[in-house]
């Protein structure tokens, strides 16, 4: 039996799959016990978990009609409801493992607001190239890409012959000098796939809904079959719940620019003053004040810390230190 197992590949595998989960977990394990002092985690994604972040009563109040009115206690449709624009959210690098794909990952530039390093993405494309994963606003980095090099983005996507999946689940959380701009507004360049969800403008990540939208006026993915392939996937995947789908129209149509207005106002404060307090610590340095998102990106200076080998060990000594400073 473990020869078969072995032979159907579940063992020696090349690189484990390590994600930012995997990663809170290591360090929370790093925490002592006995320190009762509340816990701020800077590391995840659920904007929901603190007061200051809440949605807007019109979600709540859209959701609960769509569960009082007994129209969306039963499945939807595999491509979701029509009115809630076909839900369906990709994990990257896992399906493309589980589809035996290989990623590629491309260089960007801090010292240019976390540009994409263009020159490098040709480089690593060949003959084989079929995608290229475009984050804006930026997760973890916190940029947002201007209007002209969103251009030369779909410019080199079309030179190297290849689709855009444009992941704009953060879209409008902007507080900086860049506005954003939709990926699909270069939809004429290159073929896209636009990624988006509720989950992070609304402040509701539980409540998994997204949706993959085609921007593709030359017809690309249609005549490759892609498009085909698309409404193929969204028939296995497993459906978002059917009373969010129902209460998705009213959301949308009516949530107040307040409401995001206020979400912004929280995150510049937020941004503000955690560049504020990076730029005082001699061993760390953030190469772009975050202008979108809700994450930064730092850089360790290693040669002024001692005995710390890199960004995991500089993360898990620092919970043991905090943690432990305030009983010992």
């Amino acid at each position: 039996m473990e020869n078969k197992m072995a032979k159907w590949g579940f063992k020696n595998q090349k690189e484990p799959n390590v994600t930012i989960r995997d990663i809170l977990e290591i360090l929370k394990r790093n925490l002592k016990e006995n320190d009762q002092r509340p816990l701020i985690h800077l590391g995840h994604g659920d904007p929901s978990s603190y007061p200051s972040f809440r949605t807007t009563p019109v979600a709540e109040q859209a959701l609960f009609t769509a569960i009082r009115s007994s129209q969306f206690n039963g499945y939807a449709p595999s491509a979701g409801i029509s009115a809630a624009r076909r839900p369906g959210y990709p994990l990257y690098e896992a399906h493309a493992a589980f589809s035996n794909l290989e990623v590629r990952h491309f260089d960007l530039l801090p010292e240019k607001g976390w540009e994409i390093d263009l020159d490098n993405v040709e480089a690593l494309a060949d003959d084989n190239t079929i995608a290229m994963v475009v984050i804006n606003p930026g997760n973890p980095c916190g940029n947002v890409f201007t209007f002209e090099h969103m251009q030369k983005i779909a410019e080199t996507a079309k030179r190297i012959g290849v689709l855009l999946i444009a992941d704009e689940v953060y879209n409008h959380l902007v507080f900086g000098r860049n506005q954003f701009v939709p990926m699909g507004t270069f939809g004429s360049v290159a073929p896209m796939l636009t990624v988006g969800t509720i989950s992070k403008r609304w402040l509701v990540p539980g409540w998994r809904f997204g949706w993959i939208a085609v921007t593709d006026p030359n017809g690309v993915l249609n005549k490759s079959g892609i498009a085909e392939c698309i409404q193929s996937y969204l028939n296995i995947t497993a459906d978002p719940a059917t009373p969010v789908q129902g209460a998705i129209p009213e959301i949308l149509k009516k949530s107040t620019k307040d409401f995001f207005s206020k979400t912004n106002n929280t995150l510049r404060e937020a941004a503000d003053a955690c560049y504020a307090k990076i730029s005082e610590i001699p061993s760390l340095t953030c190469p772009h004040k975050p202008e979108g998102a809700m994450s930064t990106m730092l850089k360790i200076n290693l040669p002024l810390l001692e005995d710390v080998k890199d960004d995991m060990d500089f993360a898990s000594k620092l919970a043991t230190e905090e943690s432990g400073m305030w009983w010992d």
